[in-house]
């Protein structure tokens, strides 16, 4: 493909994903904002591909949409069901918002115009894939490891703090 068809798609993929971050933001459905949240981390794998970081990018995929999005639809739907009305936000104080809005835009703006240098961004030698796991297997598996434990033990916790009622309920 050529470059012209390269820049229409990233166009188009950040196009849809601004749009549908501040649907995000502005809608007041928050089922519309969390379906809209979809499109949002989509369309971030999309530019990561972009950026030639296809780790980063299905990383998004299976963390962000496959489990953290998952969860928030679920959480959203049951409390919906719950309490019985529907769940809507109320648009107040949007000031605030706008001038974080416009600094981060502005931010934003400034290091990909003056500060990024592109054409030796994408230099890159090998995949990303193998060097990560090479690194994590090598030079990093203590760290690697020890993050493990501690998530195993906060996964023990959590189940521990979730069946503690029920565990001292039945002793008495």
């Amino acid at each position: 493909m050529s470059d012209l068809t390269y820049t229409i798609i990233f166009y188009l993929f950040a196009a849809i994903t601004v749009f549908s971050a501040a649907f995000v933001v502005f809608s007041r459905n928050i089922i519309y904002s969390a379906f809209s949240l979809l499109f949002t981390f989509f369309g971030a794998a999309a530019l990561y591909v972009f950026l030639s970081a296809d780790f980063i990018a299905v990383t998004q995929v299976v963390v962000y949409v496959g489990g953290i999005l998952v969860l928030l639809l679920f959480g959203v739907m049951f409390t919906n069901k719950v309490m019985g009305n529907r769940l809507m936000t109320d648009v107040q104080n949007l000031l605030p918002g706008i001038i974080i809005l416009v600094a981060v835009a502005v931010g934003l703006i400034y290091v990909f115009v003056v500060q990024a240098d592109w054409y030796t961004a994408g230099m890159l030698q090998g995949s990303v894939v193998e060097r990560i796991g090479v690194e994590t297997m090598s030079r990093y598996v203590l760290p690697f490891e020890m993050a493990s434990i501690l998530l195993l033990l906060a996964l023990v916790g959590a189940a521990f703090l979730a069946r503690f009622d029920k565990v001292h309920n039945n002793e008495r």
